[in-house]
């Protein structure tokens, strides 16, 4: 345990941090659990969580949670998915 006054305050921010940091990707993991289950059934609405999951990404990535490369990443995977699926629909 930490004995200066600054560190101690440091580990409970830190705590608050990784707190609001692991919330936030657990909901990026439960909206990609959501695109995916999705996609195999209705394309239409897999593209409305699809455009949600983007605004997540971006939104993690802005705050730091994720880095903008991984972000990226992650939306062009998904944006494949979905660009597949619309042509295997038709």
């Amino acid at each position: 345990m930490a004995n200066i006054k600054s560190a101690k305050k440091r580990i409970l921010i830190e705590r608050e941090r990784n707190v609001a940091n692991n919330s936030i990707k657990s909901e990026i993991k439960t909206y990609t659990k959501k695109f995916q289950a999705e996609l195999a059934v209705d394309v239409a609405k897999a593209e409305e969580l699809y455009r949600t999951l983007s605004a997540k990404l971006d939104s993690a990535a802005r705050e730091n949670v994720i880095h903008q490369n991984t972000a990226d990443r992650k939306k062009a995977h998904f944006a494949k998915l979905l660009d597949d699926a619309k042509k295997n629909s038709k």
